[in-house]
C-alpha cells in the first residue's frame, strides 16, 4: 500500500511537471498560413543575470526593440535590470510560443514591453489578431505579478508599409481595452518625424530616433510605484564571456 501510494505521488508529480513543461501549447495557434522568412533569428541578452534582489525589465520585439534596448539600459541601469528578446518570428508562428516561454521562465520580470507586428505586415489580419492575444493571456498567465504594457508599432518610412502597421496598431490598441492594458506608443511618437532626417532604411531609426523611443520606455518605467525605488544605486556587473568579448 505504501508503495502504491509512492509510486502515484511520483507519478502526480511527473504529470504536473508536464502540465506546466506545455503550458504555452494551451496558447499556441494550432494552424496557420503564415510563411516563415527566409532568414529566421532571434537575440536575447539578460544583463546583470546573477542579481535577483532588484527589479527586472523584459522587452519584447523585432529588430526596432534591439535597436533601442542598450539605450534603455543606460538610462535605467541604475533602478533596474534589464532583459530582451528581439525575434523576427510571427506570434502566429507557433515556435514563437515555444521561445515565449523559455524567456519567460527563464526570470522573474517586474515590468514587460510586449511588442509585435513589423515582421506581420502581410500576416492573415484574423490569425494575427486571435495569436496577439493568445500571447498577451500566455504572458499574464505565466508572469501574473508583472507590469506588463502592450508596446505598438513604429511606422515605417514607406507610407504603404505605415498603413499596414496602423492595422496591426489598432488591433493593439483593440486588445489593451478588451483586457485592460496600458499601450507604451511608440508611433505616435515617431509619426510626426522627417523620414529622411530620422530613418536609417525602411524600417530602423538613426541614433536621435532611438533616444527617443527608449526615452518613452524609460519613462514609463520610472513613473511606476514600487519599481523604480528610490536611491538608484543598483550596480550593474559585467562580464568577460560577451559574445563580442567584454560585456559591461
Amino acid at each position: 500500500m505504501k508503495k502504491r501510494l509512492i509510486v502515484s505521488c511520483l507519478l502526480l508529480l511527473a504529470w504536473s511537471g508536464i502540465a506546466v513543461e506545455e503550458l504555452y501549447r494551451q496558447f499556441q495557434p494550432s494552424r496557420t498560413t503564415r510563411r516563415r522568412e527566409s532568414t529566421e533569428w532571434s537575440i536575447t541578452y539578460t544583463y546583470n543575470a546573477l542579481d535577483r534582489k532588484h527589479p527586472r525589465l523584459l522587452l519584447i520585439g523585432d529588430s526596432i526593440c534591439n535597436g533601442y534596448q542598450g539605450t534603455v539600459r543606460n538610462k535605467l541601469g541604475k533602478i533596474v535590470n534589464v532583459t530582451f528578446w528581439a525575434s523576427s518570428k510571427c506570434v502566429t508562428d507557433k515556435d514563437y510560443f515555444r521561445e515565449l516561454d523559455q524567456i519567460l521562465s527563464a526570470y522573474h520580470y517586474d515590468v514587460i514591453s510586449f511588442n509585435n507586428g513589423l515582421h506581420s505586415l502581410t500576416t492573415d489580419r484574423k490569425e494575427w489578431r486571435n495569436a496577439y492575444s493568445a500571447a498577451v493571456d500566455f504572458i499574464r498567465k505565466k508572469c501574473p505579478d508583472a507590469r506588463l504594457f502592450l508596446t505598438n508599432n513604429t511606422p515605417l518610412r514607406d507610407p504603404g508599409k505605415t498603413a499596414q502597421a496602423q492595422e496591426l496598431n489598432r488591433i493593439i490598441a483593440e486588445t489593451a481595452r478588451e483586457k485592460n492594458l496600458p499601450v507604451i506608443d511608440l508611433f505616435s511618437l515617431m509619426d510626426p518625424l522627417d523620414r529622411n532626417q530620422f530613418w536609417n532604411d525602411t524600417y530602423h531609426f538613426r541614433k536621435p530616433a532611438v533616444e527617443m523611443q527608449a526615452e518613452r520606455i524609460a519613462e514609463t518605467v520610472r513613473s511606476l510605484p514600487g519599481i523604480a525605488g528610490e536611491k538608484g544605486d543598483l550596480v550593474q556587473r559585467g562580464t568577460e564571456t560577451g559574445p563580442d568579448g567584454a560585456l559591461k
